[in-house]
């Protein structure tokens, strides 16, 4: 959801005049969640179907977990695939994303990161999107990557990933809140959820998770973005760091935690593709500071086909790659869950496939 993030959202215990005065719109979003949920009838799929979504519209590092997922099942000799909608592209129809020739104004941007790790699809209907691959016979199991509010695939595991330090903000549904519905809705749809924390963050007051012991009795599982290759050319750089994500201050405190010198910030709304005088405003600035213009991967990707500023700004900037870290411990226990979910998926999917006995 392509926004600007109210600040009022994530002060936890605080609902200001505004955040109560949306709380109706707020309740019949909510409605339309479940009303939808209540009225459809998912398509089951002939593969295992693993979704990883949000319980809060904006970032939480949902992507690079799905990434870390694909890896993992690939550890266990699985022929993952990719599912998305891919938010933000033009195409429609279920398309196999070519990552050197694809653009993220037709595809999105999260797609063209996917398809590096493992085949993505893209298809506003995810029914359509997994019929298109199981078709091909190419994998063994679907990862679904967003979708936990979408009732038309069913699903046989489901990962919500959360922002350790934001959490769940002040507990409202959209637009008076970051929930994407019914806390207690949605936390009946999943399977485990992700803590995804940041180095160097702790509990306390701006990310009290205590309704997770409440509230959830599944596996929570923690995980931190961290840097993928080589960051040394970071330390005591100058930068110009530019953005158009959701939550984009995580990406700026990562870079000042590897020892960057942030020179200047270009901010935009989540999946915005940078125009020319977006692109001529951070070259002034890289020009002005004598600094380097760096960018998250999704941003860098969404530069691609643009000419003049954009290209330039394109061939002059560094992106940041990003990936989930888990310890080995979690990474054995988020190994465990796949592998069983996995087992129960195929067991119920043998069931509703075998063929019925002969009357007699």
């Amino acid at each position: 959801m392509r926004l600007d993030e109210p600040r009022w959202w994530y002060e936890a215990g605080r609902r200001p005049l505004i955040a109560r005065a949306l709380g109706p719109i707020g309740a019949f979003y909510a409605w339309a969640v479940e009303h939808r949920f209540d009225r459809a009838k998912p398509y089951r799929s002939s593969l295992p179907v693993i979704c990883i979504g949000n319980l809060t519209v904006g970032g939480t590092g949902k992507t690079p977990f799905a990434m870390r997922v694909a890896e993992e099942l690939r550890q266990l000799g699985e022929q993952p695939v990719f599912l998305t909608r891919g938010y933000g592209g033009r195409i429609q129809a279920p398309h196999w994303v070519d990552p050197d020739a694809d653009t993220a104004r037709a595809v999105g941007d999260e797609p063209l990161l996917l398809a590096r790790v493992a085949p993505t699809v893209v298809s506003k209907d995810r029914a359509a999107g997994a019929q298109a691959i199981e078709e091909t016979g190419r994998a063994s199991v679907i990862v679904m990557d967003d979708g936990l509010q979408n009732p038309s695939l069913a699903k046989d595991f489901t990962i919500a990933v959360l922002d350790h330090r934001r959490g769940i903000g002040n507990g409202m549904v959209f637009p008076a809140g970051p929930l994407r519905a019914r806390l207690a809705f949605q936390l009946n749809l999943v399977d485990a959820i992700v803590l995804n924390s940041p180095p160097g963050d702790s509990d306390g007051p701006g990310n009290d998770l205590s309704f997770l012991r409440s509230r959830f009795s599944g596996p929570v599982i923690r995980s931190r973005p961290e840097p993928s290759g080589n960051v040394d050319w970071l330390r005591g750089a100058r930068v110009v760091a530019f953005a158009g994500i959701a939550n984009p201050q995580r990406f700026f405190r990562l870079l000042e935690t590897l020892g960057a010198q942030i020179a200047a910030v270009v901010q935009r709304p989540d999946h915005h593709f940078f125009d020319h005088a977006d692109a001529n405003e951070v070259l002034d600035l890289a020009t002005k500071h004598n600094a380097i213009p760096v960018t998250t991967e999704k941003d860098w990707v969404r530069l691609g086909g643009g000419s003049g500023a954009i290209a330039e700004l394109k061939q002059r900037s560094r992106a940041l790659p990003i990936r989930a870290t888990l310890d080995e411990t979690e990474r054995e226990r988020l190994s465990s869950l796949l592998q069983s979910a996995l087992r129960t998926a195929r067991q119920a999917i043998a069931r509703t496939r075998a063929p019925e006995p002969p009357c007699r």
